[in-house]
């Protein structure tokens, strides 16, 4: 079981006191315990925790909403409520700001445990993807960048193969002045290629900027690609066995 670092948010002493020793049992480090919404920013600061337990109801209002507000606009930080309401207008009104989780009072120490592993696999998942996402638009932004400095000074077109070319301001196939007709997959993974004339571009590659959903595999390149050939009127991709599939420069 990995460990975090936990920051309690909770105005009841009693219940602050019980976290923390159920915490520490579980072998997790107490980073802070603060009372109201009013410590809790520095707080985050100064102890850098890797989740926050908030109290919904701090000071018997809605001030712990309000600090997980502040701490989902201002820290990349998952945290979990504490609740022992059933308002549904409360419940409501918490759910805006997409918590990781919820622990009701009186809490059961096992849960207390499941709810923050979960919560930080979520985060872990959801950082991932935003890490991820980010890497794929590095990605499109180099490739625009290949393409233009391929392109012909006074026009948007890139020359390849025999009497092909790509015009890239709207992302076409054209075949002796004629345009292609292809799916979007289809132009995106040709826009691809002829970004890396000369180059191999692999499965993964093909994979992460031709597919935006989930789901796609080495199948799917494949297919695309005989679907491709079949449309083209001269065989100009090549194959470079298991990697993946080049145009020549």
């Amino acid at each position: 079981m990995e460990s975090y670092k936990v920051m309690i948010v909770e105005d009841d002493p009693v219940t602050a006191m019980n976290l923390q020793i159920a915490l520490e049992n579980q072998g997790y480090e107490v980073a802070a315990t603060v009372d109201s919404s009013i410590q809790a920013p520095n707080k985050i600061k100064v102890y850098e925790p890797d989740i926050v337990l908030v109290d919904i109801s701090l000071q018997e209002d809605a001030d712990g909403i309000e600090l997980a507000k502040y701490i989902r606009e201002r820290h990349c930080l998952p945290f979990i409520y504490l609740t022992a309401h059933s308002d549904a207008d409360i419940i409501d009104e918490a759910k805006q700001t997409e918590p990781y989780g919820y622990i009701v009072k009186p809490f059961d120490p096992e849960s207390l445990h499941a709810t923050i592993q979960m919560a930080m696999y979520k985060f872990h998942v959801e950082k991932e993807r935003e890490e991820n996402f980010e890497g794929l638009k590095n990605d499109k932004l180099n490739l625009e960048k290949l393409l233009y400095n391929k392109k012909l000074s006074d026009k948007p077109i890139v020359p390849f193969g025999e009497d092909y070319y790509l015009d890239i301001s709207v992302c076409e196939t054209f075949y002796q002045g004629k345009k292609i007709k292809l799916t979007k997959k289809e132009n995106a993974f040709m826009r691809l290629l002829v970004a890396q004339l000369g180059l191999v571009v692999s499965f993964d590659q093909a994979i992460n900027y031709v597919w935006e959903e989930k789901g796609a595999t080495e199948n799917s390149v494949r297919t695309l690609v005989w679907r491709l050939r079949n449309k083209l009127p001269t065989d100009i991709i090549q194959n470079a066995s298991g990697i993946g599939y080049y145009i020549e420069d």
